[in-house]
């Protein structure tokens, strides 16, 4: 057995272009997000503040880009998996590092392998998940 593996990653390129995508439909919706662009692993990979978004948001799209990558699945799947489970709702709004739980973060897949994670912030959760979406569309 080899002492590596090989994974899956991002491009820069593509990157960019999710990013470009996010960012149309935000003007479509008319108001400013923040949008981050992860790697497999929840390294920042592309990021844009549009002019006029909070400032709070920076860190709540790159968290919402690095749970749904690091997870494999979006942010807002988390609300059904806690709601439920007192004891793991508690360890997830106050003691899991990053973890969004909430919409608007998604895992980004090619051939049903995760290479990335997008994450955006600024509007009501559904309108991130809206922004979101649209960066993934490129990729069907």
């Amino acid at each position: 057995m080899p002492d590596y593996f090989q994974k899956a990653c991002i491009s820069t390129e593509l990157a960019h272009r999710l990013l470009a995508a996010a960012e149309q439909k935000a003007q479509e919706i008319g108001k400013s997000f923040t949008i981050a662009i992860v790697d497999e692993s929840g390294v920042l990979k592309s990021f844009s503040r549009m002019d006029g978004a909070p400032v709070v948001g920076i860190q709540i799209a790159q968290d919402k880009a690095y749970t749904a990558a690091g997870f494999q699945f979006p942010t807002d799947v988390w609300n059904k998996i806690i709601k439920d489970d007192p004891a793991l709702a508690a360890a997830a709004q106050t003691g899991i590092d990053r973890l969004v739980i909430f919409g608007g973060g998604y895992p980004i897949k090619v051939d049903d392998q995760v290479i990335g994670g997008v994450g955006v912030s600024g509007g009501h959760y559904t309108e991130d998940m809206e922004v979101a979406k649209a960066a993934l569309s490129i990729l069907e």
